[in-house]
């Protein structure tokens, strides 16, 4: 493939990679990882509701990594008010899963925007055929749609698994029970796997160029010279 068209296909990734890095970036910032809905369980037994009834007892909840927002139900009236992770909730949820959610969120920003450097730098510099060259654009694709993949699995599994939103509904309640009517990834959640297939698209964008995948040469074949043989 002609030099210019590379530099093309590079410039193009290296725009979907910071376009990823900012949609990663106001993820993490809001509270629309998950909508969900929760009923007030003791309430409706003790007026035994049903059918349009059971929606009196029905809530509200939307939450994000750090702070979230609830609207309690039961039967009198909706009582919205706000929560945070940390300090409030941290005893009651699944610290150690929460937490590597934010920190593989992170690292997942952080690397979306190596991914760009790698790029741009592909497209408008003189690489070098190891980490400089087509080997790192590779490698920090394949990195970060790890990351998207683990963020994803894991917020799934606090939310799924360990039952999150009960648990943060029934904080401080005493007299009253609140069990999950509904709940659904929300727009986030969403963003962070359109960037992992973008990860994924990139890598195809790297191979369009010319590059063999890692590892897919033949026992036979050269080997590059290192960092002092210059990839264009």
């Amino acid at each position: 493939m002609p030099a210019q068209q590379k530099k093309v296909l590079f410039c193009v990734a290296g725009v979907l990679s910071f376009a990823c890095a900012l949609s990663i970036a106001a993820a993490i910032g809001t509270q629309l990882w998950l909508r969900g809905r929760i009923l007030c369980k003791t309430g409706a037994l003790l007026v035994n509701a049903t059918g349009q009834e059971l929606e009196k007892f029905i809530g509200e909840i939307q939450y994000g990594l750090f702070y979230g927002e609830r609207v309690r139900q039961c039967g009198l009236g909706g009582r919205p008010f706000r929560f945070s992770f940390f300090p409030d909730l941290f005893k009651v949820i699944p610290a150690s899963i929460h937490v590597s959610v934010i920190l593989f969120s992170l690292a997942l920003l952080v690397f979306a925007l190596i991914e760009t450097g790698f790029f741009m730098y592909n497209a408008f510099g003189k690489p070098y055929e190891t980490l400089h060259g087509p080997l790192g654009l590779y490698l920090w694709s394949f990195i970060s749609f790890s990351c998207g993949c683990l963020i994803m699995i894991l917020f799934s599994s606090e939310v799924k698994i360990h039952h999150l939103s009960e648990k943060i509904a029934n904080y401080k309640e005493g007299s009253f029970i609140f069990k999950t009517h509904s709940e659904q990834f929300a727009n986030s959640f969403w963003i962070i796997l359109v960037c992992s297939l973008v990860h994924i698209l990139n890598i195809l964008l790297i191979r369009l160029a010319g590059f063999e995948f890692p590892f897919s040469k033949s026992k036979d074949s050269e080997t590059a010279n290192g960092a002092v043989d210059l990839m264009y």
